[in-house]
């Protein structure tokens, strides 16, 4: 909208301190919830048992705190359903004495949308693990939302299918949380996103209702699709207890090249020419800088961290393909490389000669999270794009924070799916980086209609930011969805919408 460019020129200004940015971000004044007495616990107990009621301050610190240590909530409880039913009991009690809770699954999101802000009472999904049924025929799965996704992907790689989902946390996320998150991973430009993959979900609403649309087909035409509402509402309008997962068998032919190239440009023309050439067998295509290749080499060497090329290059594309026959689609591989290579457009690089090869190519791409993790303070920023654009802003930010030579930006992501991952890195947060980062990121990628969340959701961080995606009519009608489903606004409060009136009925 026009409103965006001028505040776009504004923000190039120095000197946003870091309380003016934190005005946006600060902690939103606890919503007009009741607080937990023993009477409360008491109910608890009665429905969950004591191992289902946590009270113990160390337990309670894991559940309060998410996996970067950036987010902290003072819960006083833990709940631990299950069933089904638990949840529907318990949010039954929740929203007639209006106590405000938050659904938690692995917690390994990266904008505090699984843990409290104030003292919300914290579900947790973990025991609520189990696989319901398979069918062999139709590749249909049903699952409960505590299922590990990387359990899920074994309990279906003995059967010959495959999740339609790959994340790097998959040792820890849950599927609920995927789904709730509405998760995008390595794979989406094979698999498409989970708006499309689910076919079902079972859910629990705010007055304790079961949501119990948990079909199994792929084409059912009746009436509104309300299970879409569910994936990627962040636990804002239910709590998603189950699932059904269409999965595609599992590919019995996965080759991998990395690649090394000059120029962001390039990078795009490969992408055009990948798809032109390898698209029926294409499964991934991501990208990464060589700054991102540094520290993944710095921080992970004594793991067996290598560069894979001869050469050092300022782009790299790791680009993935699965199909039925390998020596079919090897051959197809190994023919485009030699045609690309020989025309310059790429520099150097590598094919994967055996499945120890491939896990060496993936661990550089899957372990920049963590390497980053390791070199300081972190700011992370998951965008939407123009492909053409998308470096643009990594080049941006690298200009504007050109000042400190300790600041270092990195990026990388699915370039298949036009999704950056914008990362700046120092020894600790400074008033003076944050002012030029935030809210220069959020407009630059609002000013070319990006998305200011690609895959990891609004959270508490993006929460008062959704302006810069949607507009007013989109947003009012979210709350006018909210309203409906969680009148007393107890589900998750203070996350993917702005916190205004929270917990006071209109």
């Amino acid at each position: 909208s026009g409103t965006m460019l001028p505040r776009l020129v504004v923000s190039r200004r120095r000197g946003l301190t870091l309380s003016q940015v934190r005005s946006v971000f600060s902690k939103p004044p606890r919503g007009n919830y009741a607080q937990i007495e023993s009477a409360d616990i008491d109910h608890f107990r009665s429905i969950l048992g004591d191992k289902g009621v946590v009270t113990d301050a160390e337990q309670l610190a894991t559940l309060n705190t998410d996996w970067m240590r950036k987010y902290k909530g003072q819960s006083s409880l833990g709940l631990k359903p299950t069933t089904t039913e638990q949840v529907s009991k318990i949010l039954k009690h929740c929203n007639k004495r209006r106590l405000a809770v938050v659904p938690q699954g692995g917690n390994t999101g990266l904008v505090g949308g699984s843990v409290p802000v104030w003292d919300e009472v914290v579900i947790s999904l973990q025991r609520m693990n189990q696989i319901r049924s398979f069918d062999q025929v139709s590749g249909v799965l049903v699952t409960e939302s505590g299922a590990i996704l990387q359990s899920v992907e074994e309990y279906l790689e003995q059967r010959g299918y495959t999740v339609p989902l790959d994340l790097g946390a998959k040792g820890s996320c849950q599927i609920g949380g995927n789904a709730s998150t509405n998760a995008g991973g390595l794979r989406l430009l094979r698999y498409g996103s989970l708006h499309g993959t689910i076919l079902g979900v079972e859910a629990v609403l705010a007055d304790g209702r079961i949501f119990d649309g948990l079909s199994t087909l792929r084409k059912d035409n009746t009436g509104y699709d309300l299970k879409q509402l569910f994936i990627g509402a962040e636990g804002t309008l239910g709590i998603i207890t189950a699932l059904s997962l269409v999965c595609p068998p599992k590919p019995k032919s996965v080759n991998v090249a990395f690649l090394g190239l000059d120029s962001f440009e390039k990078v795009q023309e490969l992408f055009v020419r990948t798809k032109q050439e390898l698209g029926e067998i294409l499964s991934a295509y991501e990208f990464l800088d060589r700054a991102s290749m540094d520290l993944v080499l710095k921080h992970h060497a004594s793991l067996g961290a290598k560069d894979p090329l001869d050469s050092k290059q300022p782009f790299y594309v790791l680009i993935e393909t699965s199909g039925s026959n390998m020596e079919h689609d090897k051959e197809k591989l190994i023919s485009f490389l030699d045609s690309i290579m020989s025309t310059g457009l790429v520099s150097d690089g590598t094919i994967a000669a055996d499945k120890a090869q491939i896990k060496s190519l993936w661990y550089i791409r899957e372990n920049i999270t963590e390497s980053l993790q390791r070199e300081g303070k972190v700011y992370k920023y998951d965008v939407s794009l123009p492909v053409g654009k998308m470096y643009d802003l990594v080049e941006n930010m690298r200009q504007r924070l050109s000042y400190n030579p300790k600041i270092g930006v990195v990026g990388y992501g699915h370039l298949g799916d036009a999704n950056l991952h914008l990362n700046i890195h120092e020894p600790s947060y400074t008033d003076q980086t944050l002012g030029l980062v935030e809210p220069y990121v959020y407009e630059f990628t609002s000013s070319h209609k990006g998305s200011i969340s690609a895959e990891h959701g609004l959270g508490a961080m993006k929460a008062s930011h959704i302006h810069y995606s949607k507009s007013d009519t989109l947003i009012s009608l979210m709350k006018d969805v909210k309203q409906l489903f969680d009148p007393n606004g107890i589900l998750n409060p203070y996350k993917v919408l702005p916190p205004h009136n929270t917990g006071d009925s209109k």
